[in-house]
């Protein structure tokens, strides 16, 4: 029988995560979902774990750790429910927390994904990195949230209170409708983490569905639970996803008058990163590049298939340049006509 929605957890290597919050993701869940942790392979004991600690919670075990992308799409084809939660295994979900985004998705069938507000489960009081209060991006592609624009992390002082349509919404806590999970194939493996779940956020608005934020469910994330804060890996990820994201998702037009500007800011960004002393993070980008062009022949291939159009909620100017030259360190410093 199909459930309408499902909690799934992606494991890997976090059974101290597991151990910490999924009492309180049962509590705050069983009666409105199910539950469902899918281990990426984890040689930390975690499966023999969950069935000791957690008998009634069902388990997907991959047979690899193909990251987040893989671990998601592998998982959920063994997953029968309307729509879909991957919630991350560092997140204190809370009372309630499930409802008011489920209700939101159910009053327009062209919702495809939503995300509640995330705050910082050290600092409660703040937004936090990886979601804030729903994504946007800049017309070169840099990310950024209502609530968090680099690394300026905003109070929650009820300013983001509303419900609004969003470019992209968090992998940390994505309600997904599974019919278009599915019909959009998933997440982009290629990935393997980082950005694809803006990736996957821009081939549904391509194909006219809408993203959502909904303030009326919260939940607390710690982030950085499987790569640190600080990893050079992660700068490698982010920068390689982000160009391989643009170029399959950007309208023709577009290519060259983002990429041509991308390459000096990504240059830039490296000679800040040796500047400050980050060696590996420097090659990490130049490492990023690399890869990146060598899955240019691909990802035309790519473009073929997919669809590409002008979409709502990209900001038309420079979020670079806004932020470091003009102090807009915040979302509602930017000026909100120039969003698409």
């Amino acid at each position: 029988m199909q459930s309408k929605v499902a909690v799934v957890i992606l494991n890997w290597n976090g059974k101290k995560f597991l151990d910490d919050f999924l009492p309180g993701v049962i509590r705050h869940s069983q009666s409105d979902a199910e539950i469902i942790v899918a281990d990426n392979d984890s040689t930390d004991g975690s499966v023999d774990f969950l069935k000791d600690k957690f008998p009634g919670v069902k388990i997907i075990q991959n047979d690899i750790n193909g990251g987040f992308a893989k671990g998601y799409n592998d998982a959920l084809k063994q997953v029968d429910a309307k729509y879909y939660v991957l919630l991350n295994s560092d997140i204190e979900v809370t009372e309630n927390w499930i409802n008011p985004v489920i209700e939101l998705m159910e009053s327009d069938e062209n919702i495809a994904a939503c995300q509640p507000k995330l705050l910082s489960y050290y600092e409660l009081e703040k937004f936090e990195y990886a979601g804030a209060a729903g994504g946007f991006i800049d017309k070169f592609g840099y990310p950024f949230c209502r609530g968090r624009i680099f690394q300026t992390l905003e109070t929650d002082t009820g300013q983001y209170n509303d419900v609004v349509e969003l470019f992209w919404a968090t992998g940390a806590c994505l309600f997904v409708r599974t019919e278009v999970y599915h019909k959009l194939g998933g997440l982009d493996e290629r990935f393997f983490a980082h950005m694809e779940e803006i990736d996957f956020c821009w081939r549904a608005k391509n194909e006219g569905y809408k993203i959502m934020y909904c303030p009326g469910s919260s939940v607390y994330h710690v982030g950085g639970g499987t790569l640190p804060k600080h990893s050079s890996q992660k700068t490698y990820l982010n920068m390689r996803n982000n160009n391989i994201m643009l170029f399959k998702n950007l309208p023709a037009y577009r290519l060259l008058p983002v990429f041509v500007p991308r390459l000096f800011l990504d240059g830039v960004a490296a000679l800040k990163f040796l500047e400050d002393g980050g060696l590996k993070d420097m090659w990490a980008v130049v490492r990023a590049h690399w890869r990146f062009f060598s899955m240019i022949p691909q990802l035309l291939k790519d473009r073929k298939i997919l669809k590409q159009g002008k979409i709502s909620k990209i900001y038309r100017k420079n979020l670079v340049y806004a932020y470091f030259l003009k102090g807009k360190k915040t979302f509602n410093d930017l000026d909100q006509t120039k969003f698409t």
